[in-house]
């Protein structure tokens, strides 16, 4: 809003807006179980609206404004909705939330794809690290100075620079310096896409993001390495629980099968293995057979190998007395 207008609105205005707009976050938080909070650095109003506008098809509302208003919203309606709490640390800087009452995994996706690439500015933070492959640039050999500073090897390659090896310009969450932000746009190159970033997801509670990519699979191994951990404690403590029991189970028919063969009594369960201890001559031809079934094969692969081989060689010296006849 323009400042004349801003100037120009009275006390009554102000606090109606304000009324409005906690009235607006208290009716999107009980309407909207699911949504993002995001940071919307670097965004410029277009990118924003065009965000908003692909949203919209997927039936999600992106809500920015004051911090202190959301909080405040958050607030008043705290003990009616204590799960709330939550959001209130995630609520700071240039955040927005956005609501949905479909899957997070498929705003996430589309949230994602609203990116622009742009050119490395000096004293920008660097949100990826950059780095800058071995070519033969199209600059000319008085842009040289630029790569020494940088201490790139370079040579001079039918009148342009040649970059020699392949060179880290700039980290990840460091500042881009002046040299790196200047030979990056003399090459043309815009490493970075600003967006959207994702800092939490809310469904009943807060998680972090990477755990919308968590598949049943995941969840499977998570439940399997916690019983894991629990039959080993329980075990390790001889403490019984149903983790432990097969564990126990197991050990104890170890054990019984131990004394079936020191003793020379057997049982049903044991006589297999009972078996094979005092006949190992009996399960030891197993083995032998398939090898010599591989070395067969083997052999008879070699032989029809060979053959067309010996054919072509034959075809060969029947064209050669051809022409000799011919001749």
């Amino acid at each position: 809003m323009p400042a004349k207008s801003r100037a120009s609105r009275t006390k009554e205005q102000v606090l109606t807006k304000k009324s409005d707009y906690l009235a607006k976050v208290i009716r999107l938080l009980e309407e909207y179980p699911l949504f993002l909070i995001v940071t919307c650095d670097n965004i410029g109003s277009k990118l924003l609206q065009s965000i908003r506008l692909s949203l919209r098809q997927m039936d999600a509302v992106v809500l920015m404004g004051k911090n202190t208003l959301i909080r405040k919203a958050i607030r008043n309606k705290i003990e009616d909705h204590p799960e709330w709490e939550q959001i209130l640390p995630e609520v700071h800087h240039n955040c927005g939330i956005i609501f949905t009452k479909g899957s997070l995994s498929d705003l996430r996706a589309k949230v994602l794809e609203n990116t622009v690439p742009a050119i490395a500015k000096t004293g920008s933070i660097a949100p990826d690290d950059v780095q800058l492959p071995k070519q033969v640039t199209a600059l000319e050999p008085t842009k040289t100075s630029f790569f020494a500073a940088l201490d790139i090897a370079t040579k001079i390659t039918r009148g342009c620079v040649e970059i020699l090896n392949d060179v880290k310009l700039c980290e990840k969450g460091k500042k881009v310096g002046s040299s790196e932000a200047a030979l990056l746009q003399m090459l043309d190159i815009k490493p970075f896409t600003y967006g959207l970033k994702i800092t939490s997801c809310f469904d009943g509670s807060m998680f972090e993001p990477h755990y919308l990519d968590f598949t049943e699979k995941d969840l499977f191994k998570s439940i399997a390495a916690g019983i894991g951990n629990v039959a080993a404690l329980s075990l390790a403590l001889k403490y019984p629980t149903l983790p432990a029991f097969p564990h126990v189970i197991t050990t104890g028919f170890k054990n019984l099968v131990c004394i079936a063969l020191e003793t020379g009594y057997s049982f049903k369960q044991a006589e297999s293995l009972k078996n094979r201890v005092e006949n190992p001559d009996a399960f030891a031809h197993q083995g032998p057979v398939v090898e010599e079934k591989k070395q067969e094969t083997k052999k008879t692969e070699t032989k029809e190998e060979a053959k067309p081989v010996e054919t072509q060689q034959e075809e060969e010296e029947e064209d050669v007395t051809d022409l000799a006849d011919f001749f």
